[in-house]
């Protein structure tokens, strides 16, 4: 096996978790394979790159005007593209394997591209696909994106999660008999120029909360918002890393509820600067309604940060409550501010649980999900080889 075509219609700086885990797990098979990515062009990107090692295709997608979330009409509009710009691709050069990120809208053109050109098909559901509950428009509540994301996973050679909790939810809500494994994602370990909280206008003494995300209703920053009122405490600064359609109705409920000076928009960064401002913060903070895993509660821990968030989700799977910090059951809110604030107030809690996951966090570094990715790489395309034989 030598060359891995991937099918994704966002990839940084599209998107959100599902592509960053799609970058960290096609860069580093990079090294050892060729590995080519199909997605869309959004801006200024030029359609043909190659970025550390991964060949880049994007193609065009209509009407989408944000990098943070993708409209109907480019989701739909990816699966002609990505269909035409695969089979000029696998007409002219050699695949061993097709691998969709997404059961929608990457799934589709993924499997017909698999079954035109004699390849084995395999499908990562990454959340969003299979279950977001903050969206009507949910290939769980919608019957024509549920019956296309259950032909996906049928017609796919295997169908990996990306957790038990992803994993449980497409069994009950797809009529989808085959199996379906789980294989965690992965974080490269955070490399970063150290900051000084000089640099942003922040002092020694404050007590530095963060949260990273898209500001989309799912992520339920504005309860966020309201825990920093309620702690009364102009020590505690919240930075909220990440933009989106929410962006402007979050910085206006800053504003109405008297903590704006509290409150640090700093927008979409790059990785050096996340990393570089999370290792000086004290907390990390999420309120999100679901995670179908939460890259970014790797990312934290492995930054020494204790980590307070809901349980709905897969990072219920390896966030510990007491541990890593607080899992709080689903909608229990004031229980969540709770344990913000018990954070906040013992500085010698924060440090115990630094410790602890800094090298906790070092279970999940990518190289280890990548080599559960080859092997299942290998076992289809042998299979594959096997039957043609």
């Amino acid at each position: 096996m030598k060359n891995i075509l991937m099918v994704n219609y966002e990839y940084p700086p599209l998107g959100g978790g599902g592509g960053v885990f799609n970058r960290h797990l096609a860069e580093t098979l990079a090294r050892r394979y060729n590995v080519t990515v199909i997605t869309s062009r959004f801006g200024d990107h030029p359609a043909h790159e190659v970025i550390n090692g991964v060949r880049l295709l994007r193609v065009p997608v209509p009407l989408r005007s944000d990098p943070n979330a993708a409209s109907l009409a480019s989701m739909l509009g990816f699966f002609p593209s990505s269909l035409w710009a695969g089979c000029k691709l696998l007409a002219r050069d050699h695949f061993d394997i097709v691998h969709s990120m997404f059961a929608v809208p990457s799934g589709p053109s993924g499997v017909l591209l698999a079954r035109w050109y004699r390849k084995p098909h395999l499908l990562s559901i990454l959340g969003g696909d299979i279950y977001d509950p903050s969206k009507k428009l949910s290939p769980h509540r919608t019957p024509l994106l549920g019956h296309t994301t259950a032909a996906i996973m049928r017609n796919s050679h295997a169908v990996v999660s990306l957790s038990r909790d992803i994993q449980r939810r497409a069994h009950a809500h797809y009529p989808v008999d085959a199996e379906i494994d789980v294989i965690h994602l992965g974080i490269p370990k955070p490399r970063f120029q150290p900051l000084c909280r000089g640099n942003f206008d922040f002092s020694d003494d404050d007590i530095l909360m963060v949260t990273v995300g898209r500001l989309v209703r799912r992520k339920a920053v504005h309860e966020l918002l309201e825990g920093v009122a309620r702690l009364r405490n102009p020590r505690v600064k919240l930075i909220v890393i990440g933009d989106g359609p929410e962006s402007g109705r979050l910085r206006q409920q800053a504003a109405d509820c008297g903590i704006r000076r509290q409150v640090r928009f700093l927008g979409n960064v790059d990785d050096d600067t996340k990393f570089g401002l999370m290792e000086r913060c004290d907390l990390f903070v999420s309120a999100s309604r679901h995670e179908g895993f939460g890259l970014v509660f790797l990312e934290a821990m492995a930054l020494g940060l204790p980590v307070v968030s809901y349980d709905e989700g897969g990072q219920s799977e390896f966030l510990l409550d007491g541990i890593t910090g607080a899992l709080v059951a689903g909608g229990r809110r004031a229980r969540l501010f709770d344990e913000i604030r018990r954070l906040v107030e013992s500085r010698e809690l924060r440090q115990r649980i630094r410790r602890h996951n800094m090298a906790y966090a070092e279970n999940f570094f990518i190289e280890r999900c990548a080599q559960q990715y080859e092997e299942k790489y290998r076992h289809l395309v042998q299979t594959a080889a096997r039957k043609a034989g």
